[in-house]
């Protein structure tokens, strides 16, 4: 698993665990993610984190987001990388505007608020909908069930002391429900990065 993040310096203390693994060096600056879409040598595995100006995270607006997502996306759909990808979009929180639906409650830990959460693929479900209850945890399986034969980090075994309660990817609905791979691939939808006429529509702050 490689992680592509839109900074060219990192802290080592931003990735507390990844370093005291000896992980460090599969964190790579974005523009090795590029490199590697036109060498069609993408790893299985990608997590992408946009930088402070991107992330939609005051001062950041959300048109720089969008643009900043919108094009990596187009990246992806014009590569040869296309037709066996999965991009799954979603956010850490959403802006401070929470939802009003209470979490299903499972243990001491809980689901947390809703957030977005798209699934973008040759294989997606088109306009649909799934109404199935997903958490993080459910990348995560999906994840392990494709490439570790649905082997489970489970927190009672691991290295470091781990404050879960239950191995959180047992308790995740699966994702399955989102793909249709008896379908004709969806075609790509390349979209304008920056569909506006303003140079900025929405003021920085």
């Amino acid at each position: 698993m490689t992680q592509a993040v839109d900074m060219q310096k990192l802290e080592d203390t931003m990735f507390d665990t990844v370093r005291k693994d000896g992980e460090l060096a599969n964190i790579q600056p974005l523009g090795h993610f590029f490199q590697d879409l036109a060498k069609d040598d993408v790893p299985a595995v990608s997590w992408i984190v946009p930088g402070e100006s991107s992330s939609e995270h005051p001062p950041g607006t959300v048109t720089n987001g969008q643009t900043y997502v919108t094009g990596l996306i187009n990246s992806i759909m014009r590569s040869s990388a296309w037709s066996s990808t999965a991009i799954f979009l979603s956010w850490d929180d959403w802006g401070g505007f929470y939802d009003h639906v209470v979490p299903e409650r499972l243990d001491r830990m809980g689901y947390g608020l809703r957030v977005p959460g798209l699934v973008i693929s040759p294989w997606a479900k088109p306009g649909s909908i799934d109404h199935t209850t997903l958490s993080f945890d459910s990348y995560l399986k999906l994840i392990e069930d494709r490439f570790l034969g649905g082997a489970r980090l489970d927190p009672k075994t691991m290295s470091r002391p781990d404050s879960r309660p239950s191995v959180r990817e047992d308790l995740a609905n699966p994702l399955r429900k989102a793909f249709d791979f008896s379908q004709q691939p969806l075609d790509p939808l390349v979209l304008d990065p920056w569909p506006w006429k303003e140079k900025e529509p929405y003021p920085s702050f």
